[in-house]
This record gives C-alpha cells, structure tokens and sequence, in this order.
C-alpha cells in the first residue's frame, strides 16, 4: 500500500496575525484621513463659492430650506406611523398575549396540584409494597424458603 504524504496545516503566528492587524490599522488612518482632507477641501471650496455671489447663496439657502421643511414632514409621519405602531404592539400585548401567559399559568398549577395528587396517592403506596415484598423476599432467602 503506497504511502501518501501530507503536509500539515499551517496556522497562522502571532507574528503573522500583528503584521495583518498592522496592515488593517494602516489602512484604516490612511483611508480616515484622505476622507477628512476631501471633506476639508468641499468645504473650503464650498464656502469660496458662497461668499463670491450673494444671489446664489440666497438661492441655495433656501432650496436648502426647503429640503429640511420636506426632511421634517417625512420625519414626522414616519414618527406618527411608529407611535401607531407601538400602540398596536401595546393593545396585542395586553389583549392576546396576557390571557395566554394567564391560562399557561393556570395550567401549570393544575399540573403541579396533579403530580403532587400521583405521587401521594399512587407513587408512594407502590414504593411501600415493593419495599415490603423486597423484605419480604429477603426474609425467605434468609429462613432458606426462596434461593
């Protein structure tokens, strides 16, 4: 039967984990930094623009104006429709799921109250007899009437 080599599974060093982590870290400022140098730079060029004419600063302010007015009305139909919302969830809560956490409730005590009722009357009676016939056959191996 011919032999199959294998080679085991490298797993990464620590070493190779840092260096990754490094690597990731760098990245990271890298791209943090050029999105902040950009941000910098629309701003400048932004308030540039706006302070050479003031009609079309005028202008943008109010179309500016105008979105958020929009942004507010869709703001606040989308919290109006929430509010509708959590008072549904509140009314299913207190008329479908109470009820049902109330019966399970009751149910459990009626099935506790029957475990305890098995147990006293039909559990312990049986554990009695076999402990006496157990005795009982104890007995009659010992007297040398049973082996």
């Amino acid at each position: 039967m011919p032999e199959t080599s294998q080679t085991p599974i490298q797993l990464p060093t620590s070493q190779d984990v840092d260096k990754e982590t490094a690597r990731r870290n760098r990245q990271l400022t890298l791209a943090i930094t050029l999105a902040s140098i950009v941000f910098i730079a629309l701003t400048v060029l932004a308030i540039y623009g706006l302070t050479r004419n003031a009609d079309t600063t005028q202008n943008i302010r109010d179309i500016f104006i105008i979105f958020m007015a929009l942004e507010s009305l869709i703001i606040g139909a989308a919290l109006v429709v929430l509010i509708i919302q959590i008072a549904s969830l509140i009314n299913l809560l207190n008329n479908e799921i109470k009820p049902i956490l109330d019966a399970t409730n009751e149910t459990i005590a009626t099935l506790r109250g029957t475990t305890e009722f098995l147990s006293e009357n039909m559990v312990e009676p049986v554990l009695k007899l076999n402990s006496y016939l157990a005795g009982l056959q104890k007995m009659l191996e010992l007297i040398g009437l049973k082996k």
